[in-house]
Parts: C-alpha cells; sequence; structure tokens
C-alpha cells in the first residue's frame, strides 16, 4: 500500500493537531483530584510553613485540595524518594527546599538524584539564616566577630540545627570566607540550638529568621548579619553578610518539583498558577510578616537556582570535609 506526499502531509499535520488538542484536554482537566504536597520535614519549619501557606492558594485556583504531607527524616530524602517514585501526573508534588541542593553532595549512596531526578516547578520562597551571638560576646559586629575569632582560635562555639541542614553549610561558607576557626556545635533541630544559644551555652548560632526573630527583638540574641545578599524586610536594621564579606550569600528558599517525566503542559500549568499566588499582595503581605519574600519565575529560572546552589554547596561540603550522619 502506497501513500501519496499529500495524504502524509494531512496524516502528519492531523497527529499533531491531535498531539495538540490532547495536551490542552489533559492541561484543562488538571488536576483531576486532590493533589498532595510531600514536604521532607516537621510540621512548624520554614519549608512546611511555604506548603501550608500557598497549598489553600492553589487550591481555591486550580479546584482541587491541595494537601501537605510530612514525610520528615534523612534531610528531606525520604520526602524525595517518595515524590521521585510516584506517578509523574502531577498529583503528586515536592515541596524542594535548599537542602536538596546541599543533599545532591552529601549524600553519596543515593539511589536518586535529589535535584536531577525532579522537574522543577517553580520557586516559593526566599528568606534569610541569621548570625546571632549571645549578648555576653564582646562584639557587636561581624568584622568585630571575625577579628575575636582569630585572637582566639577555636574558643567559640557556633550552634547549627543540624548536621549538613542550610544553616550550618551557611555558617561554613562563612567561616571559610573569613578565614577563621570556631566550633560548629551541631543539634538535632533549631528548638534545641536556639535554647542553647539563649542561655548562654554556646556563643552564636546560624539559623532560620523565623524561629530566631523574637529572640532578637527581645534582646536575647544579638543579631550580627543575614545571610542573604540585601537586607531583610523583617530585620531591616541589621545588615547583610555581603556588607561584610562581598559576595556572600547564603539563603534559605524553597519551591514546588514533580516526578521526572511529568508533562510539561502540567508543569506549565502549576508554574502559571504559583506565579499568580506569589503576584497576591495578600500572600505577599504574609511572607514579609514571616521575613520572606516570594520567588517568582519560569519553571527554567527555579532550575537554573536548583544547579548553581548545588554547584555552590558542593564546593562548601568537600572544603569542610562535611559528611552526612
Amino acid at each position: 500500500m502506497t501513500c501519496s506526499r499529500r495524504n502524509f502531509l494531512h496524516l502528519a499535520s492531523s497527529t499533531v493537531a491531535l498531539t495538540a488538542a490532547t495536551r490542552v484536554a489533559r492541561s484543562e482537566s488538571y488536576p483531576a483530584r486532590p493533589v498532595r504536597i510531600i514536604v521532607g520535614f516537621p510540621a512548624g519549619g520554614a519549608t512546611d510553613i511555604a506548603a501550608r501557606l500557598i497549598g489553600p492558594y492553589l487550591a481555591e485556583r486550580m479546584g482541587q485540595s491541595f494537601i501537605v504531607e510530612n514525610r520528615p527524616g534523612a534531610g528531606g530524602n525520604i520526602a524525595t524518594e517518595a515524590v521521585v517514585r510516584a506517578p509523574p501526573d502531577g498529583h503528586t508534588l515536592l515541596l524542594i527546599a535548599a537542602a536538596n541542593a546541599v543533599n545532591a553532595t552529601l549524600y553519596q549512596n543515593l539511589s536518586f538524584n535529589p535535584i536531577k531526578d525532579v522537574e522543577p516547578i517553580s520557586g516559593i520562597t526566599k528568606f534569610p539564616s541569621v548570625m546571632g551571638v549571645h549578648p555576653s560576646l564582646p562584639v557587636a559586629s561581624v568584622s568585630e566577630f571575625i577579628a575575636y575569632a582569630k585572637t582566639n582560635p577555636g574558643q567559640i562555639n557556633v550552634a547549627t540545627p543540624g548536621n549538613g541542614t542550610p544553616p550550618h553549610v551557611a555558617c561554613e561558607l562563612f567561616k571559610m570566607m573569613a578565614g577563621i576557626d570556631t566550633v560548629t556545635v551541631k543539634y538535632r533541630g533549631s528548638a534545641p540550638a536556639l535554647t542553647d544559644a539563649v542561655a548562654g551555652h554556646v556563643q552564636g548560632m546560624f539559623d532560620g529568621i523565623l524561629s530566631s526573630i523574637g529572640h532578637i527583638k527581645s534582646g536575647n540574641l544579638r543579631a550580627l548579619a543575614v545571610t542573604t545578599a540585601a537586607r531583610s524586610q523583617a530585620l531591616p536594621e541589621v545588615p547583610s553578610m555581603s556588607e561584610f564579606l562581598q559576595g556572600y550569600e547564603a539563603s534559605g528558599w524553597n519551591g514546588l518539583g514533580a516526578p521526572l517525566h511529568t508533562p510539561a503542559d502540567v508543569i506549565d500549568k502549576l508554574n502559571a498558577e504559583v506565579n499568580a499566588v506569589l503576584a497576591d499582595p495578600t500572600f505577599n503581605g504574609r511572607l514579609i510578616e514571616l521575613g520572606a519574600a516570594a520567588l517568582p519565575g519560569t519553571r527554567a529560572d527555579f532550575g537554573k537556582l536548583l544547579r548553581e546552589e548545588t554547584e555552590k554547596w558542593a564546593k562548601v561540603i568537600r572544603f569542610a570535609d562535611i559528611k552526612a550522619d
């Protein structure tokens, strides 16, 4: 049986049209059932809060529930693996956090790649950690802290909320760029680290702004710098670390991802809806109250951030010889 050139072109154009129509129909019908957002950390942390903030907005816009499911453990890897193994239909999403970029180097024997095996959808929020010290430490600025550390090497204990966590690698980046030797004291979470810092059992700490801002405002901790490139609206009087160490930047951030091979039209629809939420003044006002800022952009923008952060933290992890617990 032969096929004329005219019939072939007609068949080809019909196939393209059918494919396009299928994509439109799939996009319009998505989501067909409730969507789960898997969070790799306990309830109440910055990553969990971001998911619980944006979930109701997406539900209202898209006509289905967005249910937050916490699966903590292994620095977020348990949640990431659950999403990597889920059907790639857009109904199981991952709340990607800065920890994913760290885990790509920190964990050597994973059966998946925390970055490459997840499709980036969109950023949601960006927020600083804070370098704070106990008021008994005789320093009032980052410059004074560096000078004091250089004259007292190995004598300052700095708390972080866990091995390989964003505040931990932020601390190690600070030490690397400042050329100082402090003792990093690792806790299992922000709460016990903060308790010891406020009590003076350690002299300083790197921690997320959300959990430490109350103690800073009450005077129990003296904030020396925020770790973002610019100052935070939540603590406008506190300088950024880059004002003392040019090029320093260690933001916390998060966004949404989906299993690899999720259809592009579903990813694009989610990206558009997330960005619409991020432009909402009420949503933005809530972020500012929490010391965070919106992180809008295309799926390519978020993918670029993931790659850049992975490369940056790989250098710090190797320099500081950080090993997974």
